[in-house]
């Protein structure tokens, strides 16, 4: 059963960095796109960040120039969230995604910005 395991989340002070990892354990296959979810309490999940295997990526207007979303080509199923200058306002639980015809979601983790 595919499986997809974040880390790097925890808590950070306005301004500051962050890296979220994302791992898909038992994947046959290749995922054509990746990326980055997140919720805040009260809200409906939001795209963050996605890319592709062909390196398009695509990301919410909120975090342009500040968050970078990378998957290594020497490692078929590994992808980062690179997570500058945060903001209160990215406090949420991020959520990595994967797409081969049909979507996968990890469990998530809880990035909290605040000082």
């Amino acid at each position: 059963q595919v499986q997809l395991v974040e880390s790097g989340g925890g808590l950070v002070q306005p301004g500051g960095s962050l890296k979220l990892s994302c791992a898909a354990s038992s994947a046959p296959f290749t995922f054509n796109t990746v990326g980055w979810y997140r919720q805040a309490p009260g809200k409906e999940r939001e795209l963050v960040a996605t890319i592709t295997t062909q390196r398009r990526t695509n990301y919410a207007d909120s975090v342009k120039g500040r968050f970078t979303i990378s998957r290594p080509s020497n490692a078929r199923n590994l992808w980062y969230l690179q997570m500058n200058d945060l903001e209160p306002e990215d406090t949420a639980v991020y959520i990595c995604y994967g797409w081969r015809v049909q979507p996968y979601w990890g469990q998530g983790t809880q990035v909290t910005v605040s000082s």
